[in-house]
């Protein structure tokens, strides 16, 4: 039980610390798409300048996505309900993810060519798709608040 209470406290602290201005950490939960029901993950944006840092893991990718794994990111105006029709921004510098461990999960890093307080200005959603090889499949996305 006192387990369970330090890692509700260190979970409270963590989302007081990632929610508010300009300068912080912005957390957008991930959910899967039909393409990958069931599967969640968790992205972290981080401003740098002009240019807004992105760090996500997620839970998994559909069955058959071809090793190794290659994941596109995109921000798209509007919401995971409700997007744009074309991407506002890409994030496909480095498509390689990292395996962590045993663990089912996947791992990627990259960078959008835009500051965070221009994403957080409007609605936009994170999508991440599998590459054009693996049927180019949203997998996952998240509103950015």
């Amino acid at each position: 039980m006192h387990g369970i209470t330090i890692t509700l406290l260190l979970a409270l602290a963590l989302a007081g610390c990632a929610s508010g201005g300009s300068g912080e950490h912005v957390q957008v939960k991930l959910a899967g798409t039909a393409k990958n029901s069931g599967r969640i993950g968790q992205a972290t944006l981080s401003p740098r300048g002009d240019v807004t840092d992105m760090s996500a893991f997620v839970s998994g990718v559909p069955f058959g996505v071809t090793l190794p794994v290659r994941l596109l990111a995109f921000i798209y105006p509007g919401s995971c309900q409700q997007p744009g029709a074309q991407p506002a921004y890409e994030l496909n510098d480095t498509l390689l993810t990292q395996h962590r461990g045993s663990a089912d999960g996947w791992r990627l890093s990259r960078t959008a060519k835009v500051p965070l307080a221009t994403l957080r200005a409007a609605p936009h959603a994170l999508v991440l798709r599998t590459s054009a090889s693996d049927g180019g499949y949203d997998i996952f996305c998240g509103d950015i608040r």
